[in-house]
């Protein structure tokens, strides 16, 4: 039988361990860390990286100084620590090679997410070509996450950090910019905003998909994951009939934005990176954690409308898991209740978004959260309103009153207590000094029911922090709703003008109660 030479066969070993494991590999940053980037101010600020397995790696910047060894997979990651918010320059990464990122700063840094009112974009809102021209804050960057769905949790993403200036601004998320605004224009330091959200999306593509298969509350989501793959083969054949129609209809494909119908949708099914649990978690959020943050913004819901229940469980499920995996204890998340949307009815009634606001507002018994109460300036046509300021500017207040400790007002008026009291109902609302309604006129939106369970409008009585409701038709009340509706008609205020949120006293299934 033929042998090798011994010293062919050394070569040859010594070659394949060498294109096993580059002899030179050059360290290597993750994007996020690159140009125009903000760094976290007063908090030990991560700076992590790729390196040759054993390669001792230096990061300076300004008069701070970190050494890391990469490990035997090649990961690093240390921290610079007592960086002052405003210092600026050049962070410099030194292993076998150097890498310069230019134009750094220190201030405070959000994470913004959500579905599509977080990723609608300055130029598309109220005012947009005025706010534009005017958005010249050289010290607010945001860094927008390519949109990407992925099986498992993901080393990196694809994006840059962009100076907010008028001819960036306009591709900025509304939301986030004007949210970093208010910030800078109070805090007086850098803000960065790292956008990272998806149009159309429900909670539960956000939420690590090991999470929610070891909670038997989430047995639904996995369940319906669990039938689409096994449905997928006759839903992509149906698919693919749907789509060679499409194509023979439209035979020239739109312009992106255009009006013209829309080719059929890919199921679901197919592959663990497509519409699966934890797929954005994995693609959008996993590869960021590293990243030193003071908290999040977030825009969400409409896509878990008809779960409302669940989602009681789950936003505050998904909050925790970011929370765990930033290891960043309980920093604050701040969110947005959904706006005011659809049709409005004549007589009260009972809704899937009534219901979805609610699990938004229990959300608020979590530690350090806090909600931006829209009721009052949605569109009734349109489930993307236009104003996006008063939207950045009140999860801005809660940023300024909870996070930063400015002593103002955050909040419009929040249900804390109720009684039955000589045939009315008492209501007590904190954040709810100065409560009047917001046109001058009579308070509207509340309803009130007896034991029969049918809601009926109701008359009110203000009386400091509390409000007395009732109605001659309800002689013995046993439960209050107020703005529970799609659209509701409501106008409680307090005395900055925040609005009330919609909320309920009673506890009834939706079936139950007419």
């Amino acid at each position: 039988m033929k042998t090798s030479h011994p010293l062919r066969l050394a070569a040859l070993l010594v070659l394949a361990a060498t294109l096993a494991t580059p002899a030179f590999a050059d360290v290597k940053l993750p994007s996020i860390i690159s140009d125009n980037m903000v760094l976290q101010q007063d908090t030990p600020a991560t700076v992590w990286g790729w390196a040759e397995p054993g390669e001792k790696v230096t990061v300076k910047f300004a008069d701070k100084s970190a050494e890391v060894t990469a490990g035997v997979e090649g990961r690093w990651a240390t921290k610079l620590e007592g960086l002052a918010a405003g210092a600026a320059g050049e962070l410099t990464v030194a292993g076998k090679n150097t890498i310069t990122i230019k134009n750094v700063v220190v201030g405070e840094v959000w994470v913004a997410s959500g579905q599509s009112n977080m990723e609608f974009p300055l130029s598309r809102g109220k005012d947009a070509e005025e706010e534009a021209k005017a958005a010249d804050f050289p010290m607010i960057r945001m860094y927008t996450v390519k949109k990407t769905m992925a099986a498992a949790p993901a080393e990196d993403t694809v994006g840059t950090w962009q100076v907010c200036k008028p001819e960036t601004a306009p591709g900025f998320s509304a939301v986030g910019y004007f949210f970093a605004r208010r910030l800078y224009q109070t805090l007086k330091q850098p803000i960065g905003v790292i956008h990272t959200s998806w149009g159309g999306t429900p909670a539960e593509y956000w939420t690590p998909r090991s999470v929610m298969e070891g909670n038997a509350l989430f047995k639904p989501i996995i369940d319906s994951w669990n039938q689409a793959v096994a449905g997928y083969p006759a839903a992509k054949a149906k698919y693919d009939e749907e789509l060679a129609a499409w194509k023979t209809a439209n035979p020239t494909t739109p312009a992106p934005g255009a009006p013209g119908p829309k080719p059929p949708r890919l199921p679901r099914g197919g592959d663990q990176a497509h519409e699966s649990p934890g797929c954005l978690y994995n693609g959008m959020i996993a590869p960021l954690i590293p990243y030193t943050i003071r908290g999040a913004i977030w825009y969400q819901g409409e896509a878990n409308t008809r779960a409302a229940e669940l989602y009681k469980r789950l936003f505050p499920t998904m909050i925790h898991s970011w929370r765990q995996a930033w290891k960043i204890e309980e920093f604050p998340f701040l969110f947005v209740q959904l706006a005011n949307f659809m049709q409005r009815h004549d007589e009260p009634v009972d809704t899937d978004w009534a219901r979805l606001r609610e699990a938004q507002m229990e959300t608020l018994e979590l530690p350090h959260t806090g909600m931006a109460v829209t009721i009052d300036i949605g569109d009734s046509k349109d489930i993307h309103p236009k104003d996006k300021q008063d939207v950045g500017l009140r999860l801005a207040l809660w940023a300024e009153a909870t996070v930063y400790y400015h002593d103002q007002e955050y909040s419009g008026p929040l249900p804390s207590g109720f009684q039955i009291e000589d045939g009315r109902a008492r209501l007590t609302l904190r954040n709810g000094e100065g409560m009047k309604a917001a046109d001058g006129g009579k308070i509207k939106g509340f309803a009130i029911a007896g034991e029969d369970r049918k809601f009926v409008w109701a008359d009110t009585e203000i009386q400091g922090d509390h409000i007395l409701v009732f109605s001659p038709q309800v002689p013995n009340p046993v439960a209050v709703r107020y703005g529970w509706d799609d659209n509701p008609d409501c106008n409680l205020i307090n005395n900055t003008g925040l609005p009330a949120s919609p909320f309920r006293t009673d506890d009834w299934p939706m079936a139950q109660a007419k």
